[in-house]
């Protein structure tokens, strides 16, 4: 059954196993979250549930997002994230969910929005090679030739220049559930994610999982 949670990454540590090896982790605080939305095959052509996290004051909403908590009696959640699901019969809104969605194995989807990095140029943006440092060669970390000079005389579409570096929608891909902490609604991943600390991230059943 596909499952899935609203979080926040909290940070990095270690911990260790049974064997004493060190496993790379990442703190997430994985909801509560509460079900703003049922979404079924009938109404919407679908199946799928929209969840909110994180409290927000009512003076901070539009008109229509205060409508639609207003409609089903809740109170106004910061963020909103939809999550496609097999069925919904043991859905209502209003129902919250916990850190306890997922259980310690479980292999997981994250999604997040990278780190930014500002304005880079081609050697960090895209991994390109330096020229020569001699003084001599004045060609060092420039993006290297343009191209045609005449014909067709532009730059083509997908050119790898300079520019805006980070701030994307990442999903890391089939990440291990090693730990859950339901008193503090922490469950820990193995390896990175995506985002600084604080980053809002969408945590779901692995897609790819064997």
């Amino acid at each position: 059954m596909n499952k899935g949670l609203i979080g926040r990454k909290v940070g990095m540590t270690q911990i260790f196993d049974e064997t004493g090896k060190v496993i790379p982790v990442t703190a997430i605080e994985a909801g509560p979250c509460v079900v703003a939305q049922v979404k079924t095959k009938e109404t919407d052509g679908y199946t799928a549930i929209q969840l909110g996290f994180g409290d927000v004051k009512e003076k901070k909403i539009n008109k229509p997002e205060k409508g639609h908590y207003t409609k089903v009696n809740l109170t106004p959640k910061k963020y909103l994230r939809e999550f496609r699901v097999d069925s919904v019969d043991e859905v209502k809104v209003g129902d919250e969910l916990k850190a306890d969605v997922f259980a310690v194995g479980d292999k997981i989807d994250i999604q997040g929005t990278s780190k930014g990095k500002g304005f880079q140029g081609v050697i960090k943006r895209h991994g390109q090679s330096r020229g020569p440092m001699g003084h001599g060669s004045m060609y060092h970390r420039r993006p290297g030739s343009m191209g045609p000079t005449s014909t067709p005389g532009r730059v083509f579409k997908g050119k790898k220049l300079p520019g805006h570096m980070g701030v994307q929608t990442v999903t890391i891909l089939n990440l291990e559930v090693v730990k859950v902490d339901l008193d503090k609604n922490v469950i820990l991943v193995k390896g990175s994610v995506p985002g600084a600390k604080g980053a809002i991230l969408k945590l779901k059943s692995s897609v790819k999982s064997k």
